[in-house]
């Protein structure tokens, strides 16, 4: 395997092209036109354009993807994390165009990326589970009749998801028909099928999962355990290995499961199990993510094995070699994330005017972008990932709270308070009460919302402009500095301080309206759904905010609005 053609973008193209670098194979990226000037497409050896803006335009384009792959003299394709790394149709599209795919196989991304046949494996092998559907349901009703049956809350979830996608909690009946429309949604969205299936929900569980690896001779390790408890909208935002405060029984079940889960799927690559752990110290197994992870570099941190590399050597077929590897140290991940949390971790694209990482012991922060770059609505939030390493838990936080004090990114909002934050509440640092949902219900939010005027700087040009000529894979750059034009300086300043009224409902966000619950004329309540957003993959319902009548209907299915952008007004009766 001497070329391999990366079908992502930014800080996993990234992680991948370095790591193809230190394993002496060539690398190809590829790039929508957003990301011309993209840092994974300037490291790679070649990169081809997809000529398209939206995901659906450029990554999860199957067939463009594989001409470009021919086109470019790939041997192999990775797919990183997201878009179509669990796509088994693209897996086969990959072996049928006579390439190498860096992954498990179709029928195990089939198997076990359907979380109804991956339950239906678990039980065959005796991991633990909690009650819910043998198949996806048909609609709210069938949803309504397993709450009565086994009680709230339950989940809703994407048959073919993951990353918290297509995933929603109801805690009442009454919510059950919307929360189910919202995950059918965002799984035809983030997934291209609708299909869902229910599930008994723990409250205030741990998320806890392991990084499994098992090669073509059906030897299976796992890498460490792994914490995922600290999370926003059912989305990571921190991660840790080894998982902490579990007894050696509850890890020694996890290890036991996770493996006989793989072997029984047939799997073959680098894998995640994940599970539930209630209060009472109950397991219950999630699902299987049949790729990377995102927080795969703390596994990575405190074994010191290469989990990227290790999946080109088991893609071309060698042995594993080892035995489930000693842990050393402990390692945190903070996933930098361009969000508001003092908004209630609303989207927040922009343009990066400020770029400032940490380093020094322990620190490693995987990125994909820089200073000058723009962050759009089409694709997920993530900047960067900051990681941490220290012999004990404790010397880790302490490293943290150094590092993201260093950690400086202008321009836009970002999850850097947050983290910051977090580690000052004893319930993470010290006591460990935290759980997936600890940030919605307990923590103590006392964040500001970002300001741009409260973060600019005194520059008066603007960020370098990146011009790129393609010529058969290979890139030539040109960057024009040039001062900003003031008027495009006055116009910034008089949109930050439009006039809204009382009555008008406007859009906390840059999005797409994906859903609008009411008509003109309709009375609604406070509280009531009237629109919901979608931005960076996730949606986002936005209720009324007072009691009336909707007059001003300007919002449409499908059009893009601005952060600020007045959708309708709510008259008094």
């Amino acid at each position: 395997m001497r070329s391999v053609l990366i079908a992502n973008r930014g800080e996993i193209a990234v992680r991948i092209i370095r790591a193809c670098k230190d394993h002496g194979i060539k690398s190809i990226a590829l790039y929508s036109d957003e990301d011309r000037g993209a840092i994974h497409a300037k490291l790679a050896d070649a990169a081809y354009s997809l000529h398209g803006v939206t995901a659906t335009q450029t990554y999860l384009d199957i067939e463009k993807i594989i001409a470009v792959a021919l086109e470019s003299g790939a041997e192999a394709v990775h797919p990183g994390y997201g878009f179509l790394s669990e796509n088994a149709n693209f897996a086969q599209a990959v072996l049928d165009a006579g390439l190498i795919w860096i992954g498990p196989s179709p029928e195990a991304i089939r198997l076990l990326g359907d979380k109804v046949s991956a339950r239906k494996i678990a039980a065959k092998v005796g991991a633990p589970l909690v009650a819910g559907t043998a198949d996806p349901v048909n609609g709210h009703e069938e949803v309504i009749a397993f709450a009565k049956e086994h009680g709230l809350p339950v989940a809703i979830k994407a048959a073919h998801g993951g990353g918290g996608r297509g995933l929603k909690v109801a805690r009442t009946m009454e919510e059950i028909p919307e929360l189910f429309a919202s995950a059918v949604r965002e799984a035809i969205t983030g997934f291209g099928r609708g299909e869902c299936f229910v599930e008994r929900y723990l409250d205030r569980p741990r998320h806890v999962e392991t990084q499994v690896l098992v090669d073509s001779f059906g030897d299976a390790v796992v890498i460490s355990s792994r914490d995922c408890s600290l999370q926003r909208r059912h989305q990571k935002l921190v991660e840790e290995a080894p998982a902490p405060f579990l007894s050696q029984a509850q890890t020694a079940e996890l290890y036991r499961s996770s493996k006989a889960i793989m072997k029984e799927a047939g799997y073959v690559g680098a894998g995640t199990c994940e599970f539930l752990v209630g209060l009472d110290g109950t397991i219950s197994f999630l699902e299987v993510n049949t790729r990377l992870q995102v927080e795969h570099p703390v596994s990575e941190e405190v074994t010191g094995i290469d989990l990227v590399r290790e999946q080109f050597r088991i893609a071309m077929g060698e042995h594993l070699g080892f035995d489930d590897p000693t842990i050393r140290g402990h390692s945190i991940e903070f996933r930098i994330n361009g969000e508001d949390p003092g908004r209630a971790f609303l989207p927040a694209p922009g343009r990066i005017s400020e770029w400032q990482i940490p380093t020094g012991p322990g620190v490693r922060v995987d990125a994909g972008f820089q200073r000058g770059d723009v962050i759009g609505g089409n694709f997920d939030s993530l900047l960067a990932k900051l990681i941490v390493t220290g012999s004990t838990r404790e010397q880790a936080i302490e490293r943290a709270r150094r590092a993201l004090a260093e950690f400086k990114i202008g321009g836009l909002a970002t999850a850097l308070p947050f983290h910051r934050a977090i580690l000052e509440d004893p319930a993470f640092t010290k006591d460990f009460k935290v759980y997936t949902s600890y940030i919605e219900n307990e923590f103590v939010n006392e964040i500001s919302e970002y300001s741009k005027t409260a973060h600019a700087t005194s520059q008066s040009h603007a960020a370098p402009e990146h011009f790129v000529a393609e010529v058969n894979g290979h890139r030539f750059d040109v960057i024009l500095h040039a001062p900003e034009p003031v008027h495009k300086r006055h116009r910034a300043k008089e949109g930050m301080t439009g006039v809204i009224t009382g009555n008008g409902l406007t859009s906390p966000m840059q999005g797409t309206v994906v859903k609008i619950a009411v008509l003109e004329g309709d009375l609604v309540e406070a509280g009531d759904l009237v629109i919901v957003l979608e931005a960076m993959k996730m949606e986002q319902p936005l209720m009324a905010h007072k009691s009336g009548i909707i007059t001003n209907l300007t919002a449409a299915i499908g059009a893009n609005v601005s952060n600020g952008a007045k959708l309708c007004d709510i008259i008094d009766v």
